[in-house]
């Protein structure tokens, strides 16, 4: 694939989660020399405490890929064994963050793809958050990689649309294939000697993708009607938005998987549960929150009509 006049890559590839393998799987198809793959190292989960492979791991056994998972980046065996690769660009992909040892380590430097349009949304959870906020729109980014986090020169982006009813494997499933395209784009102008980079602009009206954590995922009933349904898509499948169901004596932690919306005046209390045969929703600012799907604590995930077949609701019950 390469002429002459391209430069003739060797590839080491970062990343561990799904979002990873959709890029590193394009990689493949097309050809390019991977000489390594550095992805977490496998880690103990479930009722047996098997260990688990990162979906990037998998990926690169199948593929009979070089494969590193360090757990100290700075350990001098590792270093040694990433020197050897002889790559000359590294690209990362939902790893975590490098020291300057590592990304300074390739003559073309070591790029990061990021789903937000740079500046905004840095951080480790960008998709979740735009769509938390509300967006319309978002991206992803490809920038050289320096001493803080997704802060370096832009190389290239690249926009998509956020729907009204996506949720986040939606958005998730689109910026990957939209980033696998744009690390292809970034990499042939690399090969070509032919880009130009961008300095990123500080400010403060930058959104921020900080982590998120289960205690940030209860839903406030409080909140305006739209803000809620937001919030419910953007964190849905996971982590998954959660409230307590008040139903009698019961007190039932319930994670909402999938809602929609009904704009209409009431004059019930925010947090009403009001229910049917086939319906539940939610009374709210300006409307209500009609729940379709939700896990009960103990129980597997379901539509609604199968909850309320096993569920006896009580009048007065509510969500908080």
């Amino acid at each position: 694939m390469n002429t002459d006049n391209k430069k003739a890559l060797r590839i080491v590839f970062m990343g561990t989660p799904d979002f990873a393998v959709g890029i590193l799987e394009q990689l493949v198809n097309k050809n390019y020399k991977i000489v390594g793959v550095i992805t977490a190292p496998d880690r103990p989960a479930g009722r047996g405490r098997k260990l688990n492979e990162s979906a990037v791991k998998k990926f690169a056994v199948q593929h009979d890929l070089k494969i590193l998972q360090p757990t100290n980046l700075k350990n001098e065996e590792f270093l040694s064994e990433l020197r050897a690769l002889n790559a000359n660009i590294q690209i990362v992909v939902a790893f975590r963050m490098l020291p300057k040892v590592v990304w300074a380590m390739p003559e073309f430097g070591t790029f990061n793809l990021h789903a937000s349009l740079l500046p905004q949304y840095r951080g480790a959870a960008p998709i979740n958050w735009a769509i938390i906020n509300g967006e319309t729109k978002t991206g992803v980014t490809t920038f050289f990689i320096d001493e803080k986090i997704d802060t370096g020169a832009i190389i290239l982006q690249d926009e998509t649309t956020i729907n009204f009813t996506d949720n986040v494997a939606d958005l998730h499933d689109r910026l990957m294939h939209l980033g696998a395209k744009t690390v292809i784009k970034t990499l042939e102008r690399i090969e070509e000697g032919n880009f130009n980079t961008t300095q990123q602009e500080n400010s403060e009206e930058l959104k921020l993708a900080h982590k998120i954590h289960r205690d940030t995922c209860k839903i406030d009933w409080n909140k305006p009607l739209v803000e809620i349904y937001n919030f419910i898509r953007g964190l849905s499948p996971y982590p998954a938005s959660w409230t307590i169901l008040h139903n009698a004596d019961q007190q039932i932690i319930t994670k909402i998987y999938k809602a929609n919306i009904e704009e209409s005046e009431h004059d019930l209390a925010n947090g009403t549960l009001v229910f049917s045969k086939k319906e539940m929703k939610v009374a709210v600012q300006d409307g209500y929150i009609i729940l379709e799907e939700l896990q009960l604590q103990g129980k597997k995930r379901m539509h609604t009509k199968d909850v309320l077949n096993g569920l006896q609701l009580h009048q007065n019950t509510k969500m908080g």
